[in-house]
């Protein structure tokens, strides 16, 4: 098996994927912001951008569940610091009306995807609290 055919877990899913063509979006129009925001807005809206793909990558990979939806929360917390950054870049016309709505509707798919996997988390983390207590109380009796 050459290094292409193998996946990681991260590797496979849509929300990860879909960051990171998020990440590709937001570096080409941030590449046509003014030099002086080389080290200003447009260093924070990569950065955001980066954290969330990074960020779903490193929670999944967490063996922890609680770490899993941590993560994810971080990750989310990124992609809302992006959406804020995107109304000041069309409030300075460093966006335009149609370039935002094309990026929020990308911003809005990994929102609903990165609340799903959020959810699945915290689903596998009650089905095992709800084992753990039949475990304990089967002991009891």
């Amino acid at each position: 098996m050459d290094a292409m055919e193998y996946k990681y877990s991260f590797e496979k899913l849509e929300v990860w994927n879909d960051a990171r063509n998020l990440v590709k979006m937001i570096y080409l129009q941030t590449d046509n912001f003014p030099e002086k925001e080389r080290f200003g807005l447009s260093s924070q809206m990569q950065r955001a951008a980066v954290s969330i793909v990074s960020n779903i990558a490193e929670g999944v990979s967490r063996s922890s569940v609680k770490e899993k939806i941590r993560f994810v929360e971080l990750a989310y917390g990124s992609l809302m610091e992006l959406y804020c950054q995107l109304y000041v870049s069309v409030d300075l016309d460093y966006l335009t009306p149609d370039t935002f709505t094309l990026i929020k509707a990308e911003i809005d798919k990994i929102a609903n995807k990165a609340n799903a996997l959020k959810r699945s988390f915290i689903k596998q983390l009650n089905d095992s609290t709800i084992k753990q207590l039949n475990r304990y109380n089967a002991l009891r009796n």
